[in-house]
Order: C-alpha cells, then structure tokens, then sequence
C-alpha cells in the first residue's frame, strides 16, 4: 500500500525583485509503498533539498500535490501543519539538532511532551526503542556528553518514539565518521525490516546502497530509480556509482 504518494510537484522561486524564476522542480512524481526503504541522490541544486522540505511540510509546491495517508498536505491548515507533522513524520538530521541543555532523555521525549503526553506513556514508549538502539545507558547523559554515533542514536529514537508513518533523513552519516555511519545504517536496516517507512536524501553511496531502492533526481526531475532486487549491498554500490557518473557526465535519462 502506498502512503506517499508525489504527483507532478513543482517548485519556482522568483528572485527578490522579480526579475528571474528559478525551477527547483519541474515534474516530480513517485510514490512510496509502506515498510519501503528509498534512498533519494542527486547532485548539489538538483532539487533533493527542496523536495525534502515539501515532503517534510516546510515549504509549499508551486504545483503538483503531496499526499501522506490520502491526506493533501497542502490543503492542511496552518494551524495544523505542526500537530501532523509532529504525529506522522520522524526526522533524523545530520547535525542532529538536539538540544544540550536537555538530557539525552528529554530530548528523546520533546515531540510526545509538545503532544501533551504522559510521563507514563512516555517512558513506556522509550524504554523498547532505547534497547534497540543501545542508549539505556547514556539516558541521564547531555548531548556534549556522548559520541556523534551515540547523538545520532538519540535522534533516530526522537524520530521513532512518536510512531510514525514515515522517516525522513537528510544526510543521517554526513557528520558521522565510517565505524558510526556502519552502525546507523545497520540500525535503519533493522528499524526498516520491522516495518518502519524510511526516505532518505544522501550523498553517500555507501549508505544509498543499503536502501531497497534509489530514486535519482536532476534538474528537478526524476531521473532513474534502482529497485535491490536481489543485488547485495556492495552490487547496488555499484549500480549506484555508475549511475551518479552517469549524472554527472550528462548522459540520458533511463
């Protein structure tokens, strides 16, 4: 079943005075199935961060429609985008955005106490997602405390702990060096094969080549997609590279 579902979406910015537009997105269209694992790359000004922020309901198409669950994103009102954001989307980022003078706990706990939850609650809701994660320990700890392997943790649990029905990551491993990077994208493998829906924009070969498929963006248009199949990790790899240079010589869309 899809749940993301992207049609014809576009995006134009017009400079401050008017005088020239710009299109991030011209026709972006794919869907997202539940339980799938999607990688999006591209070159820089491809359009990855400007259709992330649509995705994420930061910023506004200039045409096309978004729809998570069957519901329009652009038609939620402005007073409600927060409230939906916050109860069916996770976000895990490359500087991780916590906040040090919050514990690591409490910083897991921010998107269910602005819900308004109970303590309760959401201590029963955290003590699961820190046992997969293995940050039990460092709980009582404060974010300049702890690795940025161990703060990237935190923030994958911050994502999780509201349930939600998708996670969007903007480069997870960029700040991370390459035995955490391993250890994150093991724990997308192991959150994706329990059911969790991941979108992810990265630069990274390496952890594109962990999702189940690759979706390629250029000028603001899809370019290709990968599905894994039966590829390995270090066969999609290659896939993937041979398709970057592919971009990145001007070759033709597939």
């Amino acid at each position: 079943m899809s749940i993301l579902e992207v049609s014809g979406l576009k995006k134009t910015y017009t400079t401050r005075f008017g005088g020239n537009k710009v299109e991030a997105l011209k026709n972006v269209s794919f869907g997202v199935e539940e339980g799938e694992y999607v990688a999006i790359m591209g070159e820089s000004g491809s359009g990855k961060t400007t259709l992330l922020n649509i995705l994420a309901a930061l910023d506004k198409p200039t045409g096309g429609r978004v729809c998570l669950d069957g519901q329009e994103l652009n038609k939620i009102k402005e007073a409600q985008i927060s409230a939906f954001r916050r109860d069916h989307l996770g976000f895990v980022f490359q500087d991780f955005n916590l906040l040090d003078t919050f514990s690591v706990e409490d910083n897991i706990y921010l998107p269910l106490v602005l819900a308004g939850r109970h303590y309760t609650e959401m201590r029963e809701r955290l003590t699961p997602i820190a046992g997969q994660l293995g940050i039990t320990e460092i709980l009582k700890k404060y974010p300049y405390e702890i690795s940025g392997g161990q703060k990237q943790r935190v923030a994958v649990a911050r994502a999780l702990i509201t349930g939600p029905r998708l996670i969007l990551a903007d480069e997870p491993t960029g700040a991370l060096d390459s035995r955490a990077t391993d250890e994150l994208l093991g724990l997308f493998n192991a959150i994706n094969h329990k059911g969790q829906t991941i979108l992810m924009v990265t630069h990274s070969v390496k952890a594109a080549s962990h999702a189940g498929r690759v979706l390629f963006i250029k000028d603001g248009e899809v370019f290709h997609q990968i599905y894994r199949g039966n590829s390995t990790n270090e066969q999609l790899y290659h896939k993937v590279s041979d398709t970057l240079t592919l971009l990145a010589t001007g070759g033709d869309r597939r």
